[in-house]
């Protein structure tokens, strides 16, 4: 049906996630009409994004440098860190503007189906930090599932006798009904509840 050029360009669309075989065909159908030096940038911003960045030394989020923008930040609450499952979940919480400290990214979630322990994520590095900084609040700011819950509960035990450890809440989204959400986020928006002032 393709083209085998066109075929493999679909089928490594097709790899990210996300994308389906319509929206792969559509890409490459794209890319295929845009100019050589425009398709020549975007293999060019691939390969550099892959080669230059890597993960800071710190915190583990993604960074260019070995430390990262928000470690070297001097503005940022110090005393306050929030752990998160992985880089997505860092860039979400900076985009609320309400977080002011730093983070440390855990790299995954405890997942023993899929073979991962926490020997696996950053656990260790960041209990270190915890104590080597003096860190006054750690806020477990990881989505609700199993292997959510299991991190969080896993990581706040072992952080407990060193710092505060809290965790956000969970709830029901702006505009919901509450006859559409399920028992869970229902159930997590009651625990979450807290006082009017």
């Amino acid at each position: 049906m393709y083209t085998r050029p066109l075929a493999r360009l679909i089928e490594e669309f097709q790899r990210l996630p996300g994308v389906g075989p319509k929206t792969a065909q559509r890409l490459a159908l794209h890319v295929l009409k845009r100019p050589e030096s425009e398709v020549k940038a975007l293999a060019q911003a691939l390969m550099e994004a892959k080669l230059q960045v890597g993960y800071c030394s710190i915190c583990f989020h993604l960074s260019a440098e070995p430390i990262c923008e928000i470690c070297r930040a001097v503005n940022r609450d110090k005393l306050t860190l929030c752990a998160v499952a992985d880089s997505r979940d860092v860039i979400a919480i900076e985009k609320t503007r309400e977080y002011r400290g730093k983070y440390h990214v855990l790299g995954g979630l405890i997942s023993p189906m899929d073979g991962i322990g926490p020997e696996q994520l950053n656990i260790a590095p960041l209990i270190h930090r915890v104590n080597k900084e003096e860190i006054k609040e750690v806020i477990l700011a990881i989505s609700p599932s199993i292997e959510g819950d299991t991190t969080t509960l896993y990581v706040g035990q072992l952080l407990k006798p060193f710092t505060k450890v809290t965790r956000i809440a969970f709830g029901l989204p702006m505009g919901g009904d509450l006859e559409y959400a399920d028992e869970i986020t229902l159930a997590r928006a009651l625990e979450g509840r807290r006082e009017l002032e």
